[in-house]
């Protein structure tokens, strides 16, 4: 920021920080955008993360869908997308459509037998 730069890239900035932590940088990063006129762009996995500082979204897809642009929107238009694939990640949802190696049930009797 000492540079004055236009444009603030963040790739994962609250990776593996705890929830405060994150409510800490997720504040940096307004406040940075806000004083100073920064544009930020933020890669992130964490969906709480990413509602509570962006203006607009994109989301990207995996699997099958893999760097397909499935969303662009407001946060508010992205909670309303009604696309399972999007409603999954945002929700946190083990299942859905984003595909997994095992079923949900047949991962849990993976664990139970292997624990």
């Amino acid at each position: 920021l000492a540079l004055d730069p236009e444009l603030l890239f963040s790739d994962e900035p609250t990776s593996g920080l705890d929830p405060v932590m994150t409510a800490v940088v997720d504040q940096l990063t307004l406040d940075s955008t806000r004083k100073i006129g920064v544009t930020a762009v933020v890669v992130s996995h964490d969906m709480t993360s990413c509602f509570r500082i962006a203006t607009h979204m994109l989301m990207l897809g995996n699997g099958p869908r893999q760097g397909e642009i499935i969303a662009e929107g407001t946060p508010e238009e992205i909670r309303a997308n009604p696309d399972p694939f999007l409603q999954q990640f945002v929700r946190g949802e083990a299942d859905g459509p984003i595909a997994f190696r095992l079923s949900q049930d047949d991962y849990l009797k993976h664990l139970l037998q292997e624990g």
